[in-house]
């Protein structure tokens, strides 16, 4: 039995969130992916979804791993509106680049209520989108529509529009920036290498060749 009114602890919030973005790239969770991702020691995973599990956020799937409640979810994607829009907020208003923004973020976000959130989405316009075009949910939890693929999944010829850059490590980010590879960036694949070999995108005048690591953080419409 749950209590509706409980209100998770920080640690608990930034557990459903992790779980909510690995999740997004296979439905259960396991727990050296979550320790890896929260850079934290292996025994304290299970001590934390037992806390989860009792709480009713998440479910353990026998042989496959972890995944979010319902409840969960919804938590979930508080956590993930409150993280996004205190980045848009770090880079807009306070000029901090997109590589340093998700690590402030998860600083901040410590101490960050609805109250504050709801603030800074005042002052950056209610944007829908994070700096590095990850979709921010609304204050009832719905996302935004967003229909993108993996670059990775597309042939030699295919033009679009970069939608989002999915890795938080800042060189990598550095180095996406540096070749113009944002969200909003139009692009052409010219070549591409068979075996999952290197890509070698158009980008405004520029050709730049990029290895499958880098391509697979590119989600593209």
């Amino acid at each position: 039995m749950t209590n509706d009114n409980f209100q998770p602890s920080v640690a608990m919030r930034e557990y459903l969130a992790e779980i909510y973005r690995l999740q997004e790239d296979s439905p259960t969770v396991s727990t050296t992916s979550l320790a890896e991702r929260l850079q934290v020691s292996a025994p304290a995973v299970p001590r934390m979804l037992k806390r989860l599990r009792n709480a009713g956020y998440v479910k353990h799937k026998p042989y496959q791993g972890i995944e979010l409640t319902p409840r969960g979810r919804e938590e979930a994607l508080r956590e993930l509106r409150r993280h996004r829009i205190l980045e848009v907020f770090l880079v807009n208003v306070m000029g901090f680049t997109w590589d340093e923004a998700h690590e402030h973020a998860d600083d901040m976000g410590k101490g960050l209520n609805n109250t504050i959130t709801e603030r800074m989405a005042e002052m950056t316009n209610n944007p829908s989108r994070c700096p590095h075009g990850e979709p921010i949910p609304d204050l009832e939890g719905n996302l935004p529509e967003i229909k993108d693929v993996c670059i990775m999944n597309l042939g030699v010829g295919h033009v679009g529009i970069i939608s989002r850059v999915r890795t938080h490590d800042p060189e990598r980010l550095k180095y996406f920036k540096s070749l113009g590879l944002v969200p909003g960036a139009d692009f052409e694949i010219m070549g591409r290498a068979p075996f999952n070999g290197p890509m070698r995108l158009r980008v405004g005048r520029d050709d730049v060749v990029l290895g499958v690591e880098l391509t697979k953080s590119l989600w593209v419409e």
